[in-house]
């Protein structure tokens, strides 16, 4: 598949924009959509991508954000739902309000955008879509629950999605990140290098995934560093 365009949901400053990099040095076009998209402009400058605003986990605003990018640059190649969203606390003082919201971020949204992707690329019978896991979409840990409970859903979605759609030539992929993201608030400290993930790492791997041949393809990828325990 000749890779031409790609759209990113829930794009930030960290695994978000080493994507995007990595997508714009191979030369594709990229959309950036966030709900905060002047956070992107920087970004968006450094590598011409277009940003829109976007509440993933609101099916018109969804519907409305795969109308534009249409109009904008065609029916995007790849799709990454790379949203989340979490309430921590014990379980006794967590507020159901905040706790719906976490789950509609990191799994509801997760299915509209995949939803709005799939209309577009089955009738061309092609297409790459990839959701951003974490550690609790295997382990449930303690204080966290809504976010395992919503990283539980997204992989259950990409699972239901790969049987469903990869026979009809859309490739779905789900990325278990295994451990902390390195960023400047985050630095390795100096006694253990490379024991966080380098976000561009992480992108490399995604990229690597968007283009296996069909005949091979990955459903699911675990990346942690090599010091993290599992």
């Amino acid at each position: 598949m000749d890779l031409k365009s790609a759209l990113i949901v829930g794009a930030g400053t960290g695994l978000s924009a080493s994507l995007a990099r990595v997508f714009a040095r191979n030369g594709l076009q990229v959309a950036l959509a966030s709900r905060n998209p002047d956070k992107l402009a920087a970004l968006a400058d450094e590598i011409a991508a277009v940003t829109f605003a976007c509440d993933a986990t609101e099916a018109e605003e969804v519907a409305a954000l795969f109308e534009v990018v249409v109009a904008t640059m065609g029916v995007p190649d790849i799709v990454v739902y790379n949203a989340s969203g979490r309430a921590r606390g014990p379980i006794t003082g967590l507020e159901p309000d905040a706790v719906a919201g976490a789950i509609a971020v990191s799994a509801f949204g997760g299915f509209l955008v995949a939803q709005q992707a799939a209309r577009l690329m089955l009738p061309r019978g092609s297409g790459v879509i990839m959701f951003t896991g974490a550690s609790a979409s295997v382990k449930g840990y303690a204080q966290s629950s809504s976010f395992a409970m919503g990283k539980f859903a997204l992989r259950g979605l990409a699972q239901s999605l790969a049987r469903e759609l990869s026979p009809q030539g859309i490739h779905i992929a789900h990325f278990v990140i295994d451990g902390g993201i390195r960023s400047a608030a985050r630095p390795d400290p100096n006694d253990r290098p490379d024991s966080t993930l380098d976000p561009d790492d992480i992108a490399q791997a995604y990229w690597h995934v968007a283009n296996q041949p069909r005949s091979a393809w990955t459903w699911e990828v675990e990346l942690r560093p090599w010091v993290e325990r599992f």
